[in-house]
């Protein structure tokens, strides 16, 4: 099945894709280190990526003309830092904005689907206007602003034309705020997928079912103790129970079985990989300690034993707090950007290009490969059943 991905950083949301099954016709990013983070994977031959068309440039650009063949699905993550809750919050006022272009995409290719991402910000009570805005220019994107005309008078044709009898909508569109760790990513990360299937093709889908889950994780840590059996702590080193948990705990000894898997923590992330401050000559790619770290008041790193804290792209180096592993005796490292990719779901395998602040930009900014082939796996699924019945 032939996809297009547009802003395409890293790649998370691009190898998620090629995983469920997904060929790319075009990846569009500008980034010049994450196109070079692309090419170093194509040039040790990375399965996910080595046969990718890579269109390094301005999305607004793009000739999508030159794609030939039919594209099934468009995908992407138009840039999040308007509507970062980290950010300057300027939504559509910010030029980084590429929501139009993702509609563009939808409405030149005319895809059977589209999945867009974006940061939990993008929620806020203040964008809700143009929330609404993107979701109406999502459902009709053959209705075009016109010259001249602002976005909340082309918001309001949307409604009348999105209300009016005599049409249909192009796209069903749904959309919802998942977390990362409870699709077995090893980090707090929410993120709003937007879904839209062609409306012409009658087809019925829903957001995939959630696997993972918090009270299972305290369950295997604090009931049985299956947590630490596996990682071999000995009871003498096995944190103590904090207070904020105990009365959550206390419920959890009532349950026999719980039908969901446990969140994954950063201690399951990064079995395997040794302390590069230790261990500094590792020979691990991308595994290479960073000094500098340290706490303070609202930036205290993420504890090894729950999942990670949401990884951030700051715009001036790494944000400290929000990348920092916690460790059990109280100090703090940074996180390595091999173990950041970890925390992000992307395979070993995968080299990231630039300084380390650059890579772990791309790395703030990914969406985790892991939650990215669960959505593109349940939308690959409806669309091979709805050909099936062609």
């Amino acid at each position: 099945m032939r996809s297009v991905e547009l802003f395409a950083g890293a790649g998370g949301l691009a190898i998620g894709m090629a995983n469920a099954g997904f060929d790319h016709a075009a990846v569009i990013e500008w980034n010049h280190d994450a196109c070079e983070t692309f090419r170093e994977n194509q040039r040790h031959h990375m399965s996910s990526v080595e046969r990718w068309p890579l269109f390094e440039g301005d999305v607004r650009k793009f000739d999508y003309s030159t794609i030939s063949e039919e594209v099934m699905v468009v995908s992407g993550g138009p840039p999040c830092q308007p509507f970062s809750l980290g950010g300057k919050h300027q939504g559509y006022l910010d030029a980084r904005d590429m929501f139009p272009e993702a509609v563009r995409a939808v409405r030149e290719l005319r895809p059977k689907a589209f999945i867009f991402e974006n940061v939990k910000g993008l929620l806020r009570e203040s964008f809700a206007d143009y929330f609404e805005y993107i979701h109406l220019q999502l459902t009709h994107p053959n209705l075009i602003r016109r010259k001249d005309e602002s976005w909340g008078e082309h918001r309001i044709r949307l409604e009348r034309h999105h209300t009016s009898r005599r049409v249909r909508s192009e796209y069903n569109v749904v959309f919802r705020l998942l977390n990362a760790a409870n699709y077995g990513v090893p980090q707090r990360r929410e993120r709003v997928f937007l879904v839209g299937f062609r409306s012409d093709l009658g087809v019925q889908w829903n957001f995939p079912e959630e696997k993972h889950s918090e009270d299972s994780l305290l369950h295997s840590q604090w009931i049985t103790g299956e947590y630490w059996d596996r990682h071999k702590v000995a009871k003498r080193h096995r944190p103590t129970l904090a207070l904020r948990q105990a009365a959550r705990v206390d419920k959890l000894a009532e349950l026999l079985n719980d039908s969901k898997e446990p969140w994954l923590t950063v201690r399951d992330a990064l079995v395997g990989l040794p302390d590069p401050e230790k261990q500094p000559r590792n020979g691990i790619a991308n595994h290479v300690f960073s000094p500098g770290a340290r706490s303070y008041p609202g930036h205290t790193g993420s504890p090894y034993d729950e999942p990670a804290k949401t990884l951030k792209a700051g715009d001036h180096g790494v944000p400290g707090g929000e990348n920092m592993l916690a460790r059990v005796d109280g100090s703090v490292r940074y996180f390595t950007t091999r173990e950041a990719a970890r925390l992000q779901t992307f395979p070993d395998d995968y080299i990231f290009r630039g300084a380390w602040t650059e890579a772990m930009r791309q790395l703030g900014n990914a969406v985790p490969v892991r939650l990215a082939e669960v959505v593109a796996s349940s939308v690959a699924d409806t669309l091979l059943k709805m050909r099936g019945h062609e």
